[in-house]
């Protein structure tokens, strides 16, 4: 923290002919009261500084994801492409399933919505 007690009393010369006592209630206790009140306040400001970070690298991560889930469209729709291809160029089906780790059913979905019929 702080100031100490002594600085406290240090600082107000003019409550020197107050007892010990006396002092510590004038004087001490209110220096004591700011002392708190700065730790709390700095404490606070702290806070909101990790929050509103945490609020950046969301926001960032949001963003992050959003292009991220668009690459994988990307890719999904490349991957699609290429399995029409090798369709097409007479690859059979079951060797698409093993390459790709699709399904025969999903296989079938893909090349049937590009017009390609299985085998």
């Amino acid at each position: 923290m702080g100031q100490s007690i002594k600085s406290c009393l240090a600082n107000q010369r003019y409550l020197k002919h107050l007892s010990l006592g006396q002092v510590q209630i004038a004087h001490v206790m209110p220096c004591l009261a700011g002392e708190i009140i700065w730790h709390v306040a700095n404490r606070l400001a702290d806070a909101v500084h990790v929050f509103r970070m945490a609020q950046a690298t969301a926001a960032a991560s949001a963003e992050r994801a959003a292009q991220d889930r668009e690459k994988v469209t990307e890719a999904r729709d490349q991957l699609a492409a290429a399995i029409v291809e090798a369709a097409r160029d007479g690859m059979r089906q079951i060797d698409i399933v093993r390459v790709t780790g699709y399904t025969r059913e999903r296989v079938r979905q893909i090349l049937r919505a590009h017009g390609v019929t299985p085998d």
